[in-house]
């Protein structure tokens, strides 16, 4: 009998061998709430997302972001500091349980990982002084325009600018900012995490969003074959929109609200 059983044993090895499917875990969300702990994957070099502060703690949008998931759950937080390269290789093998670290969806991705609800904008668009009335790329006729020569911004503006409109290439993102903080531009084409990056030095021309080029939301990363999980998530981060906490979240951290469509 223990021979036929160590022999079924091997065979359902192999078989997930040969599939190459990622080990499959028991319910995440039971062994969360059974150990208390929530081990979620973190940038921390990436402000604004996740960054170690004057204090040597980690601090940004995605820290509280994991803070707060952890909180509604009731259960302790450990935060694992990934890079681009590791995170998703991470919670296929269960070193984490949970991936918030600036995350974006696409078709490759999602064929290994699940994502939640967005939890986060990240955008790019045409930022300017509040009296600068711009609300469409129609409006950029006559104005002159911020960009980084060559970036993504750069090329989803050219497609829709008018004629008349000026844009002025830089050769990286400190003199394009410098450009616009300056006032040799009146406008400046660049991301949401720019943006935050510049308010944080409370500069004279202050940028507000006009309106948005790309977006990109940042999801929660979840393993396949978590439902309970991801249903726990999906309500945590729907809770956090509707009682503006995450409205609150992302003026800290990104300086600007929420988009209306968010």
């Amino acid at each position: 009998m223990t021979t036929r059983r160590h022999f079924t044993a091997m065979i359902a090895a192999v078989a997930g061998s040969l599939t190459g499917a990622p080990a499959a875990f028991a319910d995440t969300l039971d062994n969360i709430m059974k150990s208390g702990v929530l081990r979620v994957a973190v940038p921390q070099d990436l402000p604004p997302w996740g960054f170690v502060g004057p204090d040597m703690n980690l601090q940004g949008y995605d820290i509280d972001m994991a803070k707060l998931i952890a909180a509604k759950m009731g259960v302790k937080l450990h935060m694992v500091p990934v890079t681009s390269e590791n995170r998703i290789p991470y919670l296929q093998t269960n070193k984490v349980d949970l991936i918030i670290s600036s995350l974006g969806k696409n078709s490759e991705r999602a064929k290994v990982i699940d994502f939640s609800s967005a939890y986060a904008p990240f955008f790019s668009g045409v930022f300017g002084p509040a009296d600068i009335k711009v609300k469409s790329a129609v409006d950029l006729a006559g104005m002159t325009v911020a960009v980084t020569r060559g970036n993504i911004e750069d090329m989803a503006l050219a497609k829709i600018a008018p004629s008349s409109t000026k844009i002025m290439r830089y050769g990286d993102n400190q003199s394009t900012i410098a450009a616009f903080l300056s006032g040799q531009t009146q406008l400046i084409d660049t991301d949401s995490s720019t943006v935050a990056v510049i308010m944080a030095r409370n500069p004279p021309r202050k940028p507000e969003l006009k309106f948005i080029l790309q977006s990109s939301p940042c999801y929660v990363g979840v393993n396949k074959g978590q439902p309970a999980l991801m249903a726990k998530v999906n309500a945590i981060i729907a809770a956090a929109k509707a009682d503006g906490t995450l409205n609150k979240i992302c003026e800290t951290w990104l300086k600007q609200p929420l988009p209306a469509s968010f």
